[in-house]
């Protein structure tokens, strides 16, 4: 039972940074297309995005609920559902003339630039956080290796 109310925490946490930024970002696109206000629909598609957003980034990237698998499945189980909450509610909510083929060809584009370049910018984060970890451990275990000598000549010197 602790196991599932840290989950939710960690989903509500998750889930209004995504809100949040959400909002700032569709707010800042509002305004340089002229606009002085969001309407309510607009946030109530960022509210649902969010949510179910939030929820399937919980089942796509963390061992809460799928213990193994390899992290490129992961990306798909993300990814593909994710596209179609997205696309689901750009026809709902009308976020563009939706009969037009050109909309829906740009909207794809910009999910695909969007999705590889979060996820580029994560491997290298990763990458670079990894190189200086690896490095923070052959400190470690050099200093380590220096103590230890020293311990054993100390030992010797009481003998």
């Amino acid at each position: 039972m602790k196991n599932f109310f840290e989950g939710v925490l960690e989903w509500k946490t998750a889930a209004a940074l995504m809100f949040s930024a959400s909002v700032i970002l569709c707010s800042v696109t509002l305004l340089f297309m002229g606009e002085n206000s969001m309407p309510i629909p607009t946030l109530a598609s960022l509210l649902i995005v969010t949510l179910i957003g939030t929820s399937l980034q919980l089942l796509a990237f963390t061992d809460r609920i799928i213990k193994k698998m390899r992290y490129s499945i992961r990306m798909i189980v993300f990814a593909m559902p994710f596209l179609a909450l997205l696309a689901a509610n750009a026809w709902f909510f009308r976020w563009f003339l939706v009969e037009s083929t050109s909309h829906w060809l740009i909207f794809a584009g910009i999910y695909l630039v969007v999705f590889l370049g979060g996820t580029i910018s994560f491997e290298v984060y990763f990458h670079a956080t990894g190189k200086k970890y690896d490095g923070l451990l052959g400190q470690y275990r050099k200093q380590r290796e220096a103590t230890k000598y020293d311990e054993v000549d100390r030992k010797r010197l009481w003998e």
